[in-house]
């Protein structure tokens, strides 16, 4: 369910050009793996990711939901691939587990939305709003 304060940058699959250039790698032997991967990341893998959390939609058909909280990363880690056209994220989260975001389009403007709502998010973070078995420190 999303919140109406909730404010969507992107929602969509792989990078194009990711399963266009390992297409053409699928030409050599050596190429198919990578080939089968773009395939498989082209038809089940799937991104939403909004001013508050990130959804990811992917495994075999699609099966597997992973959902992050803004709040809940620490550091964000990018590489370039395709020729800069597309990269792969890894948000690093507070409890030290990792997760990847592969063929991402648009990578870098990504990486400074999420940067600017994580700040965001962290300023308007107020302790004394904290209700439950949270404790104040």
């Amino acid at each position: 369910m999303i919140n109406i304060n909730e404010e969507t940058f992107y929602e969509g699959g792989p990078a194009k050009s990711d399963l266009i250039i390992n297409l053409i790698a699928g030409l050599t032997l050596l190429g198919l793996p990578f080939t089968f991967a773009a395939i498989v990341r082209a038809l089940w893998l799937r991104y939403k990711i909004t001013n508050k959390r990130i959804t990811i939609d992917g495994g075999w058909f699609g099966k597997n939901k992973t959902q992050v909280s803004l709040s809940n990363i620490q550091e964000i880690r990018t590489v370039p691939r395709g020729l800069g056209s597309y990269g792969d994220m890894v948000l690093i989260l507070n409890d030290g587990s990792k997760v990847e975001m592969k063929s991402l389009p648009l990578f870098r403007e990504t990486q400074e939305f999420i940067e600017l709502n994580m700040i965001k998010r962290s300023q308007t973070l107020n302790l004394n709003e904290v209700e439950g078995f949270a404790t104040k420190s």
